[in-house]
């Protein structure tokens, strides 16, 4: 053995895993709920979802280009962040919606910012938030889901398409009203929704790959949820009602944001105690938000919020060294 001494610059333990792998296994992680959208809602969440994806891909290609930076439109990010754009939106959006949202999602929200790893809030999530101020009336307009019951030869003699579209309040806006819902179908997914937050077993089917993958932990998602839960029980008004807490937990895009957007490595805190208090906090004002906001949703705008808390909680986080010994003023 060499008696000479290696010098390097850091990092010192480097991982064969690289940021194309990780957004390839998020990329994965969220297809089935991306998939059963489009079989909740048909070929226009099929067009959405593409129209996002590559929207994302050319805008970061193009930004790039043009300011003669490295190009990166290859390692999965653009994707994740149209897919979850895209998951995020009602079928009924219109395609120039999509590209719109995508746009300021990857130019705005990340590239101006410095790109991937400098951006201080969700893209996807930035540009939903953008959308949903901007256009509230379309972001808002649920009529897109499809009706996969079968139906008689009377009826469908009469009908002038096999597949309806259905009109309806979404679960959590109805819960909110004071209107029964049904649970079963929240956690299987038809119901009215976006694209990708209705079905619960899809996207805990994507969560517990990403888990399994150690491409995210638990401690956000569990502290969010868990934060949550509690929140809802003591502030809800239907005391331990666990069919009430359970439609909450299985509505809206809680458990969206709190696997696959509030664990981003960028817009989270890195310290083990940094992400149990910035999951508390999210679910506290996802809380805060749906039980007592003007909107049935909130968990888009906590996550958005918390972002920029994430610089305080790091600080106020960080692990002492060993052995360090604050000095007597």
């Amino acid at each position: 053995m060499s008696n000479l001494l290696n010098v390097s610059a850091s990092p010192h333990v480097r991982s064969k895993v690289t940021t194309k792998v990780i957004m390839r296994d998020v990329t994965i992680a969220l297809l089935p709920a991306a998939a059963f959208g489009v079989y909740n809602f048909g070929v226009d969440a099929l067009i959405t979802i593409l129209a996002c994806v590559a929207a994302c891909i050319l805008s970061e290609y193009a930004y790039q280009k043009l300011m003669h930076k490295p190009i990166t439109a290859g390692d999965y990010s653009a994707v994740v962040t149209g897919l979850l754009l895209a998951m995020n939106l009602p079928s009924t959006a219109p395609i120039w919606m999509s590209l719109l949202g995508s746009v300021f999602a990857i130019i705005v929200a990340k590239q101006i910012f410095g790109g991937l790893g400098q951006n201080f809030m969700n893209p996807a999530l930035a540009a939903r938030c953008f959308l949903l101020i901007s256009f509230t009336g379309r972001m808002t307009d649920f009529t897109g889901m499809v009706s996969h019951e079968a139906v008689d030869t009377t009826a469908a003699a009469t009908a002038s398409a096999s597949v309806d579209a259905v009109a309806a309040a979404t679960p959590l806006a109805a819960l909110k009203a004071g209107d029964a819902v049904d649970v079963w179908k929240m956690f299987l997914g038809t119901i009215e929704g976006t694209i990708g937050e209705t079905s619960a077993i899809c996207l805990l089917i994507g969560a517990a790959y990403l888990l399994i993958r150690k491409v995210i932990s638990i401690r956000i998602p569990a502290a969010y949820i868990g934060s949550f839960a509690v929140f809802v029980l003591i502030f809800g008004g239907h005391g331990f009602d666990l069919n009430y807490l359970a439609a909450h937990i299985c509505g809206g895009g809680l458990l969206l944001g709190a696997f696959f957007m509030a664990t981003d490595y960028v817009t989270s805190p890195i310290t083990p105690m940094g992400q149990i208090v910035f999951g508390v906090l999210l679910g506290i004002l996802t809380g805060i938000f749906r039980l007592f906001g003007g909107s049935a949703e909130g968990v888009s705008y906590a996550i958005i919020f918390c972002n920029l808390l994430v610089p305080l909680i790091e600080k106020i986080t960080i692990p002492k060294p060993f052995g360090f010994r604050k000095e007597a003023a």
